[in-house]
């Protein structure tokens, strides 16, 4: 029986016709050539970086991504940028979603939110809606004033920005929380001023409570109110608008998520497992004081020591924060910092 399979397949593999069309066989252009939709592996373009971790911190595949540096040279400091396991990424396209550079500094194909539609930046207002949290409820095209302004295509639900007068009704009906957005397309710079003001105001009251978010254990939450009186003042300084300045503190305070790396020379045992490992050459080694030293201006917050270090010299945290009222007036910006939930090296 088995000779006569070998014969057989002797026999075919012999035949003129056969040899003919495999040296000329081609695969199907429609299996070679993928469409636009399709998401592949993320491609990096190291030279647009801006080293923010954006990426790293939304990637939710362990080991996918990680932010390495190039080493510095004489005329310019290293490149700060990420690099993609092919063999841990998913391919769920987040790293591009979240990457604010423009160009950006990660692609891998049309995404549901990588277009300027859904910037964390943006009549005054323009409505948008993000196919990917859509549920297709259609509440918003039942509420929407305007016939035609918003229809349903492809199973996919899309506001006409030529029919749509932007009243906000499908907002207001949306019953998933960014689903439909509410995007300001004006003041774009002073917009991005904002968000620049506010960020770096609320790192300088988290470093202020450092001697206390250094002792908190896997279980404590640190919690911080701050008023946002000044920041408010500060903010229409840059912008007399006060719906797009609350507009604006809602979104940062909606997204935003700190990474807090603390450092405890006293427990450091000099092992230079964190120096080896650091990708951004933020902890060297000073052989004059012999210390282990990190440069916090270089610190890109990977948790790399954090996990690295069986001393648990570093600690890393994570500070997230709610606007509470949404209001200008007598508003308060919640924080809440507690321990990352992530492996460490120490027991």
């Amino acid at each position: 029986m088995i000779m006569s399979s070998v014969i057989w397949y002797i026999y075919e593999f012999a035949r003129k016709s056969w040899a003919e069309n495999f040296a000329v066989a081609k695969t199907d252009p429609e299996i070679v050539e993928t469409p636009d939709r399709f998401r592949d592996f993320p491609q990096v373009f190291p030279e647009n970086c801006i080293a923010c971790g954006a990426c790293t911190a939304a990637c939710p595949a362990p080991q996918a991504i990680k932010l390495v540096r190039s080493e510095d040279t004489a005329e310019t400091d290293g490149q700060t940028y990420p690099v993609i396991n092919n063999r841990g990424c998913i391919r769920c396209g987040f790293c591009a979603e979240v990457c604010p550079t423009d160009p950006k500094t990660i692609t891998c194909g049309e995404n549901h939110l990588i277009r300027e539609d859904f910037t964390i930046i943006p009549a005054e207002k323009m409505y948008v809606i993000d196919d990917y949290l859509c549920i297709r409820c259609k509440k918003c095209m039942n509420a929407c004033p305007v016939y035609g302004a918003i229809y349903e295509e492809d199973n996919k639900i899309t506001i006409d920005q030529s029919v749509c007068i932007g009243c906000g009704e499908c907002l207001q009906n949306c019953p998933v929380k960014g689903a439909v957005k509410g995007i300001y397309i004006s003041n774009v710079q002073e917009q991005k001023n904002i968000i620049n003001l506010v960020v770096n105001t609320l790192e300088e009251r988290i470093e202020a409570e450092r001697d206390n978010i250094t002792h908190l254990s896997d279980t404590d939450v640190y919690k911080i109110d701050y008023p946002l009186d000044d920041l408010v003042k500060s903010a229409r300084s840059i912008l007399d608008n006060s719906d797009l300045i609350l507009d604006t503190f809602q979104k940062i305070t909606d997204r935003l998520k700190l990474r807090i790396v603390t450092w405890d020379e006293d427990k450091c045992k000099k092992c230079h497992l964190c120096v080896d490992e650091c990708p951004s050459g933020a902890i060297t080694y000073n052989e004059e004081e012999d210390k282990v030293k990190r440069n916090p201006a270089k610190c890109l917050r990977c948790s790399t020591c954090y996990q690295t270090c069986p001393f648990g010299v570093a600690g890393f945290y994570e500070a997230r924060f709610l606007l509470d009222p949404p209001s200008l007036e007598n508003g308060i910006i919640r924080i809440t910092i507690k321990a990352a939930p992530l492996p460490v090296g120490a027991d």
